[in-house]
């Protein structure tokens, strides 16, 4: 399996640049995962589609401003530091540019010197143990001079950096939004509830490395990236409880995704626990937890395009986004979102 079987032209104009004012305004595409039939919806029109029973997966976690802009204490050359996991204490796993300025020893200064970075250790993929030095709290020190951090291809500024959080955002540490939450409002998911819907909630803290381009020829030569989960009780026994009952688990995100199919039992059932998961999701894997699953369009040769390549079948998806693209639909982050389910009977029709 070739990481080029996984291309497909994207004209630049398409990519979201900034999220629109009603988040549950977006387009959805509505694909069968076993023909490949389209419909062409409005994001709402989710309710639609979801029946009494299903339980409905989301991500809680909460983005944090993990972009920090400063300089470096002896020569005043300016230096970008991005957060991607703590280690322990006040010691961050980051992502330094330009790195060949910040060696074992280099200290960067932020704002009026309340923030101040140390660097311990170059990692072999090039990232930087970083060990921060402030008065007062961390997270309030963050939040005051830290900036989100979207990815390389929005280049617009984010005026309300609520706009990428999710509405339910809860449990800060992630360095990117899981996005196909960002289409929900509390109005929304308080009339998925009223209908009979269950809402479980799981965290996984997303790393940059959903970014990292494939750069190998061979998918299986590709080393997935580790991210922190936690399925709680509580939401394992939503979860089980539903599919015993008959009901779909939909998944709201790749990140949701991964994170039930890192905890599932061979038989489907969901197991409460936290760790790391590194979990490579491509065509030919087959799926234990879900049955469904709202995402966003992503980017062409990526890990989340073959996530959802193995959920639909590759061709199914790729004439899926040649429609997306011929209808001028958003892609990435802050555009249009696709369901994809095994069922298009809508509710209410004959």
């Amino acid at each position: 399996m070739k990481t080029s079987d996984f291309y497909f032209d994207l004209p630049q104009e398409l990519i979201a640049q900034d999220p629109l004012e009603d988040r549950s305004s977006s387009r959805l595409l509505v694909l069968d995962r076993e023909t490949g039939e389209i419909r062409h919806r409005v994001f709402r029109d989710i309710l639609s589609y979801l029946k009494k029973g299903d339980c409905l997966v989301i991500n809680d976690t909460k983005v944090i401003p993990a972009r920090l802009m400063g300089t470096k204490k002896d020569t005043g050359a300016g230096i970008e530091i991005l957060l991607l996991k703590r280690r322990e204490n006040d010691i961050w796993e980051t992502l330094v540019r330009p790195g060949k300025k910040c060696r074992p020893g280099a200290r960067v200064v932020f704002g009026n010197g309340d923030l101040e970075a140390e660097v311990l250790e170059v990692l072999p993929d090039g990232n930087r143990l970083v060990q921060f030095a402030y008065q007062g709290i961390f997270e309030e020190v963050l939040d005051r001079l830290g900036q989100m951090p979207l990815p390389p291809y929005i280049t617009h500024p984010l005026k309300d950096r609520n706009r990428y959080q999710t509405v339910y955002a809860r449990y800060e540490g992630s360095a990117a939004a899981p996005t196909a939450g960002l289409h929900f409002t509390e109005e929304l998911l308080e009339q998925i509830r009223a209908m009979g819907v269950e809402i479980a909630r799981v965290t996984l803290h997303v790393g940059l490395g959903t970014f990292r381009p494939v750069k190998v020829e061979n998918v299986l030569d590709h080393h997935m990236h580790s991210e922190y989960y936690q399925v709680t009780r509580e939401a394992a026994d939503l979860i089980n409880s539903a599919k015993k009952a008959g009901g779909r688990i939909i998944s709201v995100g790749t990140t949701s995704t991964r994170t039930l199919e890192s905890v599932a039992l061979e038989d489907g059932t969901v197991q409460a626990g936290s760790g790391n998961t590194e979990i490579f999701i491509y065509p030919g894997y087959r799926f234990k937890a879900i049955d469904g699953l709202i995402t966003n369009f992503h980017l062409p040769e990526s890990t989340l395009l073959m996530l959802v390549s193995a959920l639909a079948g590759r061709d199914h998806i790729l004439k899926a986004y040649e429609e997306a693209v011929k209808e001028r639909y958003r892609f990435f982050s802050f555009g249009d979102a696709m369901f994809i389910t095994d069922d298009l009977m809508e509710a209410g029709a004959e």
